[in-house]
């Protein structure tokens, strides 16, 4: 069920099954298949979804961009939050059914 629930960080997400992507350099080419859409994911998006293509909790994710980028912890949470449900939205990323411990 789709948009159940706002994202939370003990969620576990994954890349859906209904898309095909490909690296562009840095950076990351997205087709939905269901509708057609292409979506492009700059190169800190490209790492997130990288992780994203198994299943994994959204804190692993946060943790992952303060590891790799400069940015505060509530900036990160923020924007971390912000483009998964944007993900979500596009029909790119699922919540499984799983929840993080």
């Amino acid at each position: 069920m789709p948009n159940a629930h706002s994202l939370q960080f003990e969620d576990i997400v994954r890349a859906t099954e209904s898309q095909v992507s490909s690296r562009l350099g840095e950076e990351v080419a997205i087709l939905e298949l269901d509708r057609g859409v292409y979506y492009g994911l700059n190169p800190s998006g490209a790492l997130l979804w990288d992780a994203l293509q198994k299943p994994v909790a959204v804190s692993a994710l946060h943790a992952s961009m303060i590891a790799e980028y400069e940015v505060d912890n509530a900036t990160a949470r923020e924007d971390l939050l912000k483009l998964l449900e944007q993900l979500r939205a596009a029909g790119l990323i699922e919540i499984c059914e799983e929840r993080a411990a």
